[in-house]
């Protein structure tokens, strides 16, 4: 299948809740779902905390409904610089595998590994993906603007369901919104593909701990 990334010129999907996601039919995106336990409320505060002093130190109202456009308009450098320092600040502390860790248990990775490849071909494409003790990252591609969140909310409605009877547990699994971005080239793809497959390593997991899929086609 050949692979197709986000055209500004081109009819986006633009989707608000708790965060923005947006899509585009048959374009490659990078999702992360995280467990609802997997960042404690003081790393979260002090995250965003960090992020409003950015913003109010460059100009852009943190607090403004359109803050999200308003850093749009910031030159080049410091846009990279906030996505780089933000964005990585935050999949580091990911790695730092806080919460009860549930996606460790093999027989939980397992149920996740199947569900995102279950309608892989049918639905939606994986590219790749890694499932990680509290979170998962994965590259996907999805026929039409609304199939993302509709097969996401699937994903994470049998998943937690599973598991969560597994575990003899109710009550929220995941967290609420997962993050999403659409690729913008081959590069940035391939960078991507990297990071899920380092993700493992640089969080120190071993053999069994994690479960990696990549689609060689």
């Amino acid at each position: 299948m050949e692979l197709h990334f986000f055209d500004p010129d081109e009819a986006a999907a633009v989707l608000y809740r708790k965060l923005p996601h947006w899509s585009q039919a048959g374009v490659v995106c990078f999702i992360t779902f995280r467990t609802h336990d997997s960042m404690p409320r003081e790393v979260v505060e002090g995250w965003h905390r960090d992020r409003r002093n950015w913003l109010d130190e460059h100009g852009v109202n943190p607090h403004a409904a359109t803050w999200r456009l308003d850093l749009q308009q910031l030159d080049r450098p410091s846009q990279n610089e906030f996505y780089k320092l933000f964005s990585a600040r935050w999949h580091d502390k990911l790695d730092q595998c806080y919460g009860a860790c549930v996606l460790k248990d093999p027989l939980n990775a397992k149920t996740v590994a199947d569900s995102l490849l279950k309608f892989d071909g049918d639905r939606y494409w994986q590219t790749d993906f890694v499932v990680m003790p509290n979170h998962i990252h994965l590259l996907v591609v999805f026929p039409d603007d609304d199939a993302m969140l509709r097969q996401c909310e699937g994903w994470k409605r049998f998943t937690a369901r599973t598991i969560n009877q597994r575990g003899h547990q109710s009550g929220r699994f995941w967290q609420q919104d997962g993050f999403d971005h659409l690729v913008r080239s081959e590069a940035q793809f391939e960078y991507f593909r990297r990071y899920i497959a380092d993700n493992p390593r640089k969080a120190g997991l071993k053999s069994g701990e994690f479960i990696h899929y990549c689609d060689s086609k």
